[in-house]
């Protein structure tokens, strides 16, 4: 059996007159975040995880931000770019942990609908998509409310057969 970890972790800062995307889902929030796609900060995560256990780069290999293609992209592009890779390359997505750092918006009350539509972008069962927050206790950037971070671990595996 081969079994591989990859993390991802992406930052984006605040930005009014943006919808503010997590996991897919439009949260409500007086500002979004800044980027070249959507920047859905933990689908990001989440892609870069799963590229990373592949060996594959990241998501700027694949969609860099200089191609006006991706330009306001829905994230999940991405996502599933990253689920389709690892179907032609035999791995199955044991599980994905993502933990979501901000002080604002509280993110505990969304985590169930979040999970669900990663569960939708991955086709995978939802018991296997973990979707957390936590602060930064006031300090750094995130501490100040000038942005979120986000950080992913992807698990691969790929029946071998036996020599």
């Amino acid at each position: 059996m081969d079994i591989r970890l990859g993390n991802g972790f992406d930052v984006h800062a605040f930005q009014k007159g943006r919808n503010l995307i997590l996991c897919g889902l439009k949260i409500p929030h007086s500002m979004g975040l800044a980027g070249h796609s959507d920047a859905d900060v933990a689908i990001h995560a989440i892609t870069d995880a799963i590229y990373g256990a592949l060996g594959f780069g990241d998501i700027g290999k694949h969609f860099p931000p200089s191609d006006s293609r991706w330009e306001n992209a829905n994230s999940d592009i991405f996502l599933r770019h990253a689920v389709s890779l690892c179907l032609e390359n035999q791995f199955s997505i044991s599980n994905i942990d993502c933990t979501i750092i901000c002080e604002f918006p509280k993110i505990a009350p969304f985590t169930e609908s979040m999970i669900k539509s990663l569960s939708d972008i991955l086709e995978l069962v939802e018991d296997r998509i973990s979707v957390k927050a936590t602060t930064s206790e006031r300090l750094g950037f995130t501490g100040r409310e000038e942005g979120i971070a986000c950080i992913a671990t992807a698990c691969l595996i790929r029946n071998c057969k036996p020599v």
